[in-house]
């Protein structure tokens, strides 16, 4: 076994969001040096550059999506080149780009892990909840959808990428960082029991408890995804996204977050995703995502 290549994939489109600018995203990520950082980890690194889709056409929903057929083929390109980072051996972090994409590289990780008879637990971090549907969504953007129809909920283009719908069950998600919900999807949310460490929860018990929590039950036999929305982050530290939400997890508690991640040892792939740099400040908030990233692969605060 020969040490872990690590393969970046950019997906440079704003397709699903409700700002422009998560289209830089991917660049941003490597003027602030991921690559380099993680290859002083000792890991070996393989940018594949970005992959092609459709241009952002800025139009309104039709139907309760906006730019749903942009929307597929991005996803379209996303899982087939994931599942092929998987299938070769590698670990794949997708650089996001919107969360809409989320839909693509978790539907591939599902997959590869039906094949390789490998459980999937996904680790959701995000201000949202993201499991909003044509009926309830306020805006049309599916960047707010991906974990509904990931379970199956959402139009059939997207629920049936990988040819099987759903993807996944809700039981898979552990979501962590939540603080803004839509209306509607409360009740969505609740019907499908979706595992939510809310800020509350993480204001209650504290980070380190919400993290043994999420990662309870994880063995050898597991494929951990994390899904990194950079917006989980507190705008004061993280001020780069498009849909910012006061009172999410600060500097020491994201670091946390990150090395019991690492210490868990089984994580498979990443999305970094919602990195804004037209809403940045000298590209503070890649800077800081690259940091929390490296914290995910291992990269300790202390000399234990």
């Amino acid at each position: 076994m020969g040490k872990q290549v690590i393969s970046l994939i950019g997906v440079p489109t704003d397709i699903g969001a409700g700002h422009r600018g998560a289209s830089m995203g991917p660049e941003a990520l490597r003027v602030a040096k991921l690559a380099e950082k993680l290859t002083r980890r000792g890991l070996e690194v393989v940018d594949h550059g970005n992959l092609h889709g459709p241009m952002n056409p800025w139009l309104p929903p039709e139907h309760g999506y906006r730019h749903l057929s942009e929307v597929v083929a991005w996803n379209t390109a996303v899982y087939t080149a994931i599942y092929d980072e998987l299938n070769e051996g590698r670990l794949p972090i997708m650089l996001g780009g919107d969360h809409c994409l989320a839909i693509g590289s978790i539907t591939a990780v599902a997959r590869y892990c039906r094949e390789q008879g490998k459980k999937l637990r996904v680790l959701w971090l995000d201000a949202h909840a993201d499991f909003n549907t044509a009926d309830v969504t306020p805006s049309g953007n599916i960047h707010g959808m991906p974990v509904a129809c990931l379970c199956g909920q959402g139009p059939k283009e997207l629920t049936e990428l990988g040819g099987s719908s759903p993807a996944v069950s809700p039981e898979v998600f552990r979501q962590i960082g939540i603080r803004s919900v839509d209306e509607g999807e409360k009740r969505l949310v609740r019907e499908a029991k979706i595992a939510i460490h809310d800020m509350r929860h993480i204001d209650e018990a504290g980070i380190k408890r919400v993290m043994e929590e999420a990662l309870a039950g994880i063995d050898e036999h597991t494929h951990l995804h994390v899904s990194f929305d950079v917006d989980f982050l507190d705008p004061s530290i993280a001020p780069g996204v498009g849909t910012t939400v006061r009172g999410g997890p600060n500097y020491r508690e994201a670091q946390l977050c990150m090395e019991m991640i690492a210490d868990a040892g089984r994580v498979g792939s990443l999305d970094i995703v919602e990195l804004n740099p037209a809403f940045d400040k000298r590209n503070q908030t890649a800077r800081l995502a690259v940091d929390l990233v490296e914290s995910l692969f291992g990269k300790s605060t202390l000399i234990r």
